[in-house]
């Protein structure tokens, strides 16, 4: 059955992959991106092997919360469902760590940019619809200070805790909404794989995007992941496994989604 599936981040490593994966199963494709000689030329290519879908894409700095915003009003405006929204789009090292906003980069795309762009969609999907978050393997605690934009965090740092961040309240939300609204998954890709990112901040090739970009398909479109809301899925052992136990505490999860709202309040 043919899907209505938006992904962030398609121009590159494990979202193309996956963009180019779907285009050939003939799903209906919303790609993001944010250079847009790339994003056309992502276009062209998706549009030569796709098997009969439609495809339309969006430019937006997912880094500049107005703009965000902005993006996830126009995919509101001009497309009528969605039935998969995967949040790909990560940053690790980057040459400014701090936003316009002055908030920490990897916080803003990794947590907050996800969170906007679900909570601004969610009237666009039926009970039967997903949202997947790409989490990771390298999580930590998540310091609510930073994640407000106060301290700044070395790469490493950041890029932990902004996983956890995003896994925490996609599990919160994702048991919030079980039977009522779309399943919210987050799911680590698998660690070390061939991607930008990786070769940026480990300097290592990594093994295939195939890997990350299958179980993004899966999650988007498998039974597997029907009834997985709240959930998180470690591609690394090949199973659904217990999170962080942050992400199993409500309180701290409630305390990072207040810390997001107060941003987003401010911004």
């Amino acid at each position: 059955m043919q899907k209505n599936i938006l992904i962030t981040g398609a121009t590159d490593g494990i979202g193309l992959e996956a963009a180019r994966m779907l285009a050939v199963q003939g799903h209906n494709l919303i790609i993001h991106g944010r250079n847009p000689a790339k994003l056309a030329d992502v276009e062209k290519r998706l549009s030569a092997i796709s098997a009969g879908g439609k495809l339309t894409t969006h430019l937006c700095d997912l880094s500049d919360l107005k703009d965000v915003e902005g993006f996830g009003a126009e995919v509101a405006e001009n497309h009528t469902g969605l039935d998969v929204l995967i949040n790909n789009a990560g940053v690790f090292k980057v040459r400014n760590p701090a936003t316009i906003d002055g908030f920490d980069v990897r916080f803003v795309v990794n947590t907050i940019t996800p969170y906007i762009l679900t909570k601004k969609l969610l009237s666009l999907f039926t009970l039967s619809g997903r949202i997947i978050n790409l989490s990771s393997a390298a999580q930590a605690p998540v310091d609510v200070t930073a994640l407000a934009g106060r301290p700044r965090l070395s790469d490493s740092e950041a890029y932990a805790q902004s996983k956890l961040a995003l896994t925490m309240w996609s599990c919160r939300m994702g048991r919030a909404l079980k039977d009522k609204g779309p399943a919210v998954i987050a799911v680590n890709p698998a660690s070390f794989l061939a991607s930008k990112m990786v070769k940026e901040a480990y300097g290592v090739a990594g093994k295939n995007l195939s890997i990350g970009a299958d179980i993004l398909c899966r999650a988007a479109l498998s039974h597997e992941f029907a009834s997985a809301s709240g959930r998180y899925f470690d591609n690394d052992s090949g199973n659904f496994s217990s999170p962080h136990p942050d992400a199993l505490n409500d309180r701290k999860c409630e305390t990072v989604i207040q810390t997001i709202e107060a941003v987003l309040s401010t911004s």
